[in-house]
């Protein structure tokens, strides 16, 4: 049996992360199989053992809504996973040794830089989200010097508690309601996209010159939260794919060791 790397997750079979890798494996003539794991939160832990067990087994991503609970499988991790206290990637090494980072941040940031031309440094930036995927972008985003960085979620206890976890690198938490006006960049970090749901946000945190990111991703590059905040009369909106895209690179460097360009995987599939 060959080299074998999966995504574990709930639900996963939207996911293009196998066109992705795919595209990865022709550029570097690096051979894998990718499969896609379905699992609960309760399945996680026997399903990742049982996977790392398997001959081949290489490492694996993690995508909602196991993020957190991957940290706590992983018998070592990298300093971004244990700032972040969320793990997307695990890599196996030797007997029972499951190590975890978070490509999330890096990834988004990479997207939103230097695919989009978006500004991070000196910006006013909004995450709504306290799960574990804002967990793993907070960092990354504060790293790179924004003038101010909110984070605001339904559950407003959430987001005060992961606000003190980052508190050293000046995030704040505010009410989903009344996050502040005008940013210039607001990154949609939940899940309600999936549902083809917005986030209950304040409409006045967006104005003509915001920036609106969203992590969810489409094939046609549209999610609930991009059209609403396109009909806002936002600047531009864009949806997760190219960050998918870069966080991929990521991963697949943590296993094979080698790079891949990410300009033909972020082609999006034909509809």
């Amino acid at each position: 049996m060959g080299v074998r790397c999966a995504l574990f997750g709930h639900p996963v079979a939207h996911s293009r992360s196998p066109r992705i890798y795919q595209t990865f494996a022709e550029q570097t003539g690096q051979a894998f199989d990718f499969e896609l794991v379905d699992c609960t939160a309760e399945s996680f832990p026997t399903a990742l053992a049982a996977f790392a067990a398997t001959p081949g087994a290489r490492g694996a991503n993690i995508t909602l809504p196991l993020k957190l609970d991957a940290y706590g499988q992983c018998s070592a991790r990298s300093a971004r996973a244990e700032a972040a206290g969320a793990v997307n990637l695990v890599r196996f090494e030797g007997h029972n040794s499951i190590l975890g980072d978070n490509t999330d941040g890096a990834g988004l940031v990479r997207d939103l830089r230097d695919n989009l031309g978006v500004p991070i440094a000196g910006q006013r930036v909004l995450v709504i989200g306290a799960g574990g995927a804002a967990r793993g972008i907070l960092g990354p985003i504060a790293d790179c010097g924004p003038a101010a960085l909110i984070v605001a979620n339904r559950d407003s206890a959430k987001a005060e508690l992961l606000a003190a976890r980052f508190a050293a690198q000046g995030i704040r938490a505010a009410p989903l309601a009344r996050p502040g006006a005008a940013f210039d960049l607001v990154i949609n970090a939940t899940s309600a996209s999936l549902d083809n749901k917005v986030p209950e946000v304040a409409p006045s945190a967006l104005s003509p010159d915001t920036v609106a990111y969203d992590l969810a991703y489409s094939d046609d590059g549209q999610t609930a939260f991009t059209r609403w905040a396109d009909a806002l009369g936002s600047a531009s909106v864009h949806d997760g794919w190219g960050m998918l895209v870069e966080q991929a690179a990521e991963s697949f460097e943590a296993w094979f060791g080698l790079r891949p360009e990410t300009a033909q995987a972020r082609d999006r599939p034909q509809q």
